[in-house]
């Protein structure tokens, strides 16, 4: 029987030949700002409409200070189809206001300042130092808190209670350092395609034989 972590290596490399582009399909971005502020946008909302509003929207706001300087209702109108847009144009404001004001203007590079950011949380932390830093980051979305319980690399009741930082902790244990990024983004493409919350096509998953929770459910159909 495989261990966590030799389960964890074996379900890179497969995923790895399955989704050979892991990036695609996610939050387009130039910079670590439009990143930071698109990922805000992107809570309870898909990729693909935060990306089209995101078009305009770094057109218009290229920079912390233009947000910061913008009027909250301007703000709010342009982000509107995203969804919960007065919430997510005051986190918007004011954490371009701490950036502003507290880094020069330049988004900070590590966890501890990051999470200093008002609305800025772990996951949202790590989706910038994964993706626009290149440093090795466990991004826990919805698809990876998911799957990571149905995978048994975490307790089922962590994904269950929505636990984000339990999940994380629990895979840094078993994942290599050096592929945290690229495991999270490969977890993400295998939930959007098959792993789905409703009704996961198990008989077409290509890591059907590492996951529990997809066998014991297809042997029981």
């Amino acid at each position: 029987m495989l261990s966590d972590a030799e389960r964890v290596k074996e379900i890179i490399r497969i995923l790895s030949k399955e989704y050979p582009d892991p990036r695609k399909g996610m939050l387009n971005f130039s910079t670590p700002f439009e990143l930071l502020i698109a990922t805000i946008l992107a809570a309870q909302c898909t990729d693909v409409k935060v990306n089209q509003v995101t078009k305009t929207l770094f057109k218009k706001y290229p920079t912390p200070a233009s947000f910061a300087g913008a009027n909250l209702s301007e703000i709010e109108q342009e982000i509107r189809p995203t969804g919960f847009f007065r919430q997510k144009a005051r986190s918007i404001a004011q954490t371009s206001q701490d950036i502003v004001n507290e880094f020069g203007g330049e988004i900070p590079r590590t966890m501890e300042e990051l999470t200093t950011l008002r609305g800025v949380g772990r996951k949202t932390a790590n989706v910038v130092l994964g993706n626009a830093y290149g440093q090795q980051a466990i991004i826990v979305d919805t698809h990876v808190l998911r799957i990571a319980g149905r995978l048994g690399l975490t307790d089922p009741r962590n994904s269950e209670k929505k636990d984000a930082d339990k999940v994380e902790q629990d895979l840094m244990k078993v994942v290599p350092r050096a592929d945290w990024t690229l495991f999270s983004q490969l977890i993400v493409q295998l939930g959007r395609s098959i792993c789905t919350a409703r009704n996961p096509k198990h008989a077409d998953c290509p890591i059907l034989r590492l996951c529990p929770t997809g066998l014991r459910e297809l042997s029981a159909s």
